[in-house]
Parts: structure tokens; C-alpha cells; sequence
């Protein structure tokens, strides 16, 4: 998995690719604990994300929650794939995706 972190005042944007699973999802969750701080309002570009698993749900949902209090987290350039397990879990009626 590779993330990308933008910022941009009190936006942050993480662009996510290759796959986020057990092994991968501390990464995201580090990365999210050490930035979320600052940050108003939270968006994912899952663009490039091609597999996610229950650990990488996890790390979403708690980011949601960290946000919120905040501005929000929006999910954005969702693949077929990855959507599918947002529609099965429930999670596409819990983030705000675009």
C-alpha cells in the first residue's frame, strides 16, 4: 500500500493504492492518528486502492468518526470492486462517497 498525503489548510487528502489489509491498515491508522489533528475536514481518494479488507474498514470507520465533530470525511474515485464491499458491509450508507 501506498499513501500519499496532501494538505492543504485545514484539508487533508490521502490518496490510497495497492491493497488495505491486516498488514497494511496500522500504516493508514498511524498516518491518520499523527494528521487528523490539525485537519477540518478528511478526504480519501481510493482511485488507485484495489483490494480492502475488514482491518482497512476498521481504520475507515474510525476515521469517519474522528470527523465527524469536524467538516467530514468524504470517500472519493471508488472502484467497482472496493464499492462492492461498501455496499455489502453497509459502509456506502455510512461515508459520504463520491
Amino acid at each position: 500500500m501506498t499513501i500519499t498525503k496532501e494538505i492543504n489548510g485545514s484539508k487533508l487528502l490521502l490518496k490510497i493504492s495497492g491493497r488495505l489489509d491486516t498488514a497494511s491498515s496500522p500504516e493508514l491508522q498511524e498516518v491518520l492518528n499523527n494528521s487528523l489533528d490539525g485537519a477540518a475536514s478528511l478526504v480519501l481518494d481510493l482511485k488507485e486502492l484495489e483490494y480492502i479488507s475488514s482491518s482497512g474498514l476498521r481504520v475507515l470507520l474510525s476515521a469517519h468518526k474522528s470527523m465527524s465533530g469536524k467538516e467530514g470525511m468524504i470517500v472519493k474515485n471508488v472502484n467497482e470492486t472496493v464499492m462492492e464491499v461498501f455496499e455489502i458491509t453497509g459502509f456506502s450508507d455510512i461515508l459520504s462517497i463520491e
